[in-house]
């Protein structure tokens, strides 16, 4: 990913808008564009649990604290905490979701289960119960995922086509890369000359993606706070 903006801070008569550290925009890949979408389609209790109770602006923290305290007891039967402090992750996650969930994450939110007499029905949960025999649905199965690479080189898997460049806007707004937009950003931003934008590569890893996650629940700085810090991001 190439961030572009004003890393050295100061004076910059030919950067009209900041005079201190700012990601303006980044151009980016298909792959982490697929990230950014797949934030969305990730259950609360999931990003509570990425982010910590106390990385969390608001009460949710407290919400999934008091669940993890309930005693069993206050349980309906056929109901246990679990589906609500580990939801299962949505299968059309793909290759992307390793950049916030640990290998034995991922694997296990691909496994398939049935009860004992392997009547039609499959789940993602083992204490799943069977409508047809009332037992737990918990003898896994093969599950057979397409080659995820593949797919992904080929531009089929994920949300948005490959072999298109994007941009994506230090408030996270992202469009196809082209001139007008080029164009449009930089006279938004009053920048007088490209060649006043500084480069900077950067390679996403976990725990860039967890705090992306963070900063996206947080401020309209995301790239900024992330990737320069937060002495940019409030100034």
């Amino acid at each position: 990913m190439e961030l572009y903006g004003n890393f050295k801070g100061g004076e910059c008569e030919a950067f009209g808008l900041p005079k201190t550290h700012k990601v303006l925009f980044a151009e980016v890949g298909k792959d982490f564009v697929d990230f950014l979408f797949h934030i969305l389609s990730l259950p609360i209790a999931t990003v509570i649990k990425l982010l910590t109770k106390n990385g969390m602006v608001g009460c949710l923290g407290n919400l999934y604290s008091s669940i993890e305290k309930l005693d069993e007891t206050y349980i309906q039967p056929n109901q246990n905490k679990g589906k609500v402090l580990n939801p299962k992750h949505p299968a059309s996650s793909g290759a992307q979701l390793p950049l916030l969930l640990s290998d034995t994450e991922a694997v296990a939110s691909n496994k398939i289960y049935m009860c004992p007499g392997y009547h039609r029905n499959a789940s993602h949960d083992p204490l799943a119960v069977c409508p047809q025999c009332d037992k737990y649905m918990n003898v896994e199965i093969n599950c057979i995922v397409p080659d995820l690479c593949e797919e992904v080189s080929s531009g089929g898997g994920g949300f948005v086509k490959g072999l298109v460049t994007y941009m994506v806007m230090d408030n996270l707004v992202v469009e196809p890369m082209s001139t007008i937009s080029g164009i449009t950003l930089l006279s938004k931003f009053n920048v007088k000359e490209v060649g006043a934008l500084e480069e900077r590569v950067v390679n996403i890893t976990m725990a860039e993606g967890l705090k992306l996650l963070q900063a996206s629940l947080q401020c309209s700085t995301v790239l900024t706070t992330v990737f320069v810090g937060k002495a940019g991001a409030s100034a």
